[in-house]
């Protein structure tokens, strides 16, 4: 029996050169014990200390399977490492396992992968920071209790999201610091070492108060979707309980209050113009009418409105997201970080870029003021709602042979209901009487990705989704 030893239970990295170094070897998974350091070891085993050599070099494994991993392998099953090699194994010899959905070790697989991605998620909807003051001045921070090893995985998240305060997650495995310039990671902590209360919980509870929805409450979805073990870390939990209690009583106010007038100088998108495009409903016509569109709040703080550019015949058109800070400032689509990559992307695709159409779901910019800083925001449904008419009117006037949805939020917009990337990337989806669409990631993805080598993987596989709509572009 080999015991091969990681360095903690959230070394992904360990156990992918560990595994690699076994299959080279050919080592059977019922020969080897896995262990991390925080684990005792076992006086019968032998410890294998270099895994770097030896064997031949081994076969590839499909995407999905190490996407798989990387997720999986975070869980607190003790059993993961020992499934996952037992998983490549099978994998190197067969890649047809990854399409069997009845394998009990797939199976598994993706239970453990899923549970991991939902305490992810749990960490970034209710991790809530608390402002303690410091010497060097306010310090943000949060007490989490996560069911699996995923903290260094997710903390980046919070760098993104909060980069301009100094801030520490701590929780009972592992604690995560940013100080503004560098993310640091510590042993774990005890409840008592983070804050329970600040000056600003009272604000915080108006403001869940004031956005609380009674018409919309269901009690069932809610605590699945914030189970109570999360409670005494949320200001809001006290309110929690009395605004059920008052729901019904509030809703059936709603109903008998009188309908409101709508706000001077409020301005629509004409249905009748979406339903029978008129000879109006030209590029240039649009281009003029969008900016005095004041169907949502966001035109208020933009520059201004960004249009879509290109030929107006053109076979594909590309659909982002939303202007970013240097698209709102020069008034055109596609010019910040990500069109640049994009630029360069669709180019080894053999897109060109001066035959496509380019635009985005959302035509102004949103965001949230950090001192000198613009820090984008993902536009809500609500958003992308009163924005799709202009994209509709757009696809109109385009008529174009092929659509490319780049993230959640064009895929949203385009296909007018919520779309699941990962099932539908990288297929062209046939719709009668409209244009096919192509659904693929934002480039602003790729720029996001930190590790290098996961990032050139994740570029490639974009540019192969652009190959895709290349046969669409119409001739010169």
């Amino acid at each position: 029996m080999r015991r091969v030893r990681l360095d903690g239970p959230a070394d992904v990295a360990g156990w992918r050169t560990a595994a690699r170094a076994l299959l080279a070897a050919k080592v059977p998974p019922a020969s080897i014990s896995w262990a991390t350091d925080d684990e005792a070891g076992d006086l019968f085993v032998e410890q294998d200390h270099d895994l770097a050599g030896g064997g031949t070099a081994p076969s590839s494994v499909p995407r999905a399977f190490l996407e798989l991993a990387d997720a999986g392998l975070l869980h607190s099953d003790p059993g993961r490492f020992a499934l996952f090699y037992r998983l490549l194994v099978r994998v190197s010899a067969d890649r047809g396992v990854m399409e069997d959905a009845a394998d009990p070790d797939l199976v598994r697989a993706r239970d453990l992968a899923k549970a991991v991605r939902r305490d992810k998620h749990k960490m970034t909807a209710f991790v809530r920071f608390r402002e303690v003051a410091t010497e060097a001045g306010g310090h943000f921070v949060a007490w989490f209790e996560p069911e699996h090893h995923i903290v260094e995985a997710t903390a980046p998240f919070f760098v993104r999201r909060f980069a301009a305060m100094r801030w520490s997650i701590l929780t009972p495995e592992r604690s995560a610091h940013w100080d503004g310039r560098d993310l640091t990671f510590a042993p774990g902590a005890e409840r008592a070492d983070a804050p329970d209360g600040d000056a600003l919980e009272a604000v915080w509870r108006t403001y869940y108060a004031s956005i609380f929805n009674p018409a919309r409450l269901k009690v069932d979805a809610m605590r699945a979707e914030m189970p109570k073990k999360y409670w005494r870390n949320l200001p809001e939990a006290s309110l929690i309980r009395p605004l059920i209690a008052s729901a019904a009583r509030q809703t059936a106010a709603m109903v008998a209050a009188p309908a409101t007038e709508p706000k001077k100088g409020h301005r629509l998108v004409e249905q009748p113009d979406l339903l029978q495009p008129s000879d109006r409903s030209t590029i240039e016509t649009l281009r003029a009418d969008v900016d005095g569109c004041r169907n949502c709040p966001l035109w208020a703080d933009a520059t201004q409105a960004v249009f879509g550019e290109g030929p107006d015949d053109a076979g594909v058109m590309v659909v982002g997201e939303q202007p970013g800070d240097k698209e709102d400032l020069k008034g055109r689509p596609f010019v910040g970080p990500a069109g640049a990559l994009f630029d360069r992307a669709a180019e080894e695709a053999g897109l060109e870029r001066d035959k496509v159409y380019v635009t985005n779901a959302v035509k102004h910019f949103k965001f949230e003021p950090r001192g000198k800083f613009r820090l984008h925001k993902t536009p809500g449904p609500t958003e992308i709602a009163a924005c799709r008419p202009w994209l509709e009117r757009e696809m109109t006037a385009v008529s174009p042979r092929l659509v490319v949805a780049m993230g959640a939020t064009a895929a949203r917009a385009v296909m007018g209901k919520a779309v699941k990337i990962g099932e539908t990337r990288g297929t062209i989806l046939k719709r009668d009487g409209e244009p096919d669409v192509l659904v693929t990631v934002h480039p602003s993805y790729l720029l996001r990705v930190p590790d290098e080598a996961r990032k050139a993987e994740e570029y490639a596989r974009f540019v192969e989704d652009l190959k895709l709509a290349a046969p669409f572009l119409k001739a010169a």
